[in-house]
Formats: C-alpha cells, structure tokens, sequence
C-alpha cells in the first residue's frame, strides 16, 4: 500500500526536473542516461539485460500492464508520481504512466558484435528519429545489426526508443564517424549504397555474404565516402516519386538480404 506522502505530485520536485532534462542530447551524454517510456519498451530493455535504474509510475494513468511491467524491477527503484508530474517527464500523447531511466547502452565500434556472415545496416547521416526507430524494428525483424555513421541524431532519444518500439535493446549496434565507420566497414563487409542513378536493381547484388547496406538520409543521400567505397544498387520507381523514405529503403535491402540467404531462394 503507498500513502499519498510517498507520491510526488508537484512538477517542481527536483527529481522531476532532473528527468526532464534527460530529453537533451547533452543531458543524456554528460549523465550517460536515457530514458525509456512505455511499458512494452521497458518490458524489452529489462529482458534483454538492460539495468533500469529507477521507474517512474503514475497509478492515474496506468494499468495492469503498466503495474505488470513495474513489477519487474525490485520496489526500491520505483518512483511513484501524480499525473502532472509524470505529464512534465513524458513526451507522449497519450502516456501510459510508466518510464524507465536506464544508462547508455555501449555503443563504440571496439564492442560491435554483429554476428558471423552479419547483414549490418549502415545509416549514413539519418537525422529523423523516426526513420531510425523504424529502421531498428526492421533490422531486429531481419536478424540484422545498425552501424549509424555521422549520426544527427541520439540513439537514446526518446523518440528513437518510442518508434523503435524496444528494438533498440535488441538488435546490435554501434555509433562512430563516418571514416571510422567506412574503416571498420571496408575491412569486415562487402558494401552496397542505396542511390536512386545506380543501374544494379538491389535485388541483383549479391548479398549472400557479410554485408553493409548503405541508407542516406533523404534531403542529401549517402555521402561521397560511402559511394566511392561501395557498389551503387537502386530501387526501381515507376511512378512520378524519385526516393523512398530511408526506412522503407532500409527495409528493402534488409528483407532482400534475408531472401537470398534463404535455402530456397533463387
């Protein structure tokens, strides 16, 4: 039973303030935490071995899920918090009343297991948290690792672990600049760059051994490093549109990797 001394209910409590902060890129590097919102989230960081740190939960807000996903850490580390306050911490519409504070995953290249004979997705660039969230639940689909090169964006940016629906805490990954990247890539994998004035259709590359597959971001492409250390392959269009957005091009390559892999494929 909690008494209502043990909620915290204003949103100028110090420990609020503190999380709020962690929705700064530079909060999260200078603390090395992130956090994670959402009970089908955090259920995913704790059973891949992610240690959650604390969890704040709002009983207004959640329900047998929420409660479900709460019990799995030990009662210590659960902060109980009124609805205002929790609505200062969560970006969400429509919150579920759970969040997690998690440190950093490991992400330098030194570390990067992506598995023998790995399909490892090489975002160039990508800026969206979106597109990279997406992008994490179609490589965790396909079996495949993330290489993000130049990254614009966080890979803890909540809005990365919300669209990735938890594929963060699945799926391999590393983050390094781009001629580190390049580096490690050229010595490991066989490179393929997705740009739409290649004349190789993707689905005639052979991707049957290691490979990198290389997405650009979609206002400027894959930039000039990757494109002269790679083989260009496209993804024919018959309509009036010239690009597809950079997930759905990821998840192409990704799935035509997983294709030729197959016994039966062709």
């Amino acid at each position: 039973m909690t008494s209502d001394e043990d909620v915290i209910t204003s949103t100028a409590n110090p420990r609020i303030k503190e999380l709020v902060r962690l929705h700064h890129r530079s909060e999260r590097e200078t603390t090395g935490r992130f956090l994670i919102e959402g009970a089908r989230e955090l259920r995913r960081a704790i059973s891949s071995g992610v240690e959650v740190e604390q969890v704040l939960l709002c009983a207004e807000l959640a329900g047998a899920e929420e409660s479900a996903a709460a019990s799995m850490v030990a009662t210590d580390r659960i902060l109980r918090v009124a609805a205002e306050p929790y609505g200062r911490v969560s970006r969400r519409r429509h919150p579920d009343g759970i969040l997690g504070v998690a440190a950093r995953l490991p992400t330098d290249l030194a570390r990067f297991e992506p598995g023998s004979n790995p399909v490892v997705l090489i975002a160039d660039g990508l800026e969206k948290p979106g597109n990279i969230g997406a992008i994490l639940r179609s490589a965790d689909a396909a079996g495949a690792a993330l290489l993000t090169a130049d990254a614009a964006t966080d890979l803890f940016n909540p809005n990365v672990v919300r669209a990735s629906q938890g594929s963060l805490f699945t799926v391999p990954i590393a983050v390094a600049a781009g001629p580190e990247a390049l580096a490690w890539s050229h010595d490991r994998l066989r490179i393929f760059v997705a740009t739409a004035e290649a004349s190789l259709p993707y689905w005639a590359a052979d991707m049957t051994g290691p490979v990198g597959l290389v997405v650009g971001s979609e206002h400027r492409g894959v930039s000039a490093g990757w494109r002269d250390a790679g083989e260009p392959v496209s993804i024919p269009m018959a309509g009036a549109a010239d690009s597809l957005n950079a997930s759905v091009t990821a998840a192409l390559l990704l799935y035509e990797a997983v294709r030729q892999r197959r016994p039966s494929a062709d």
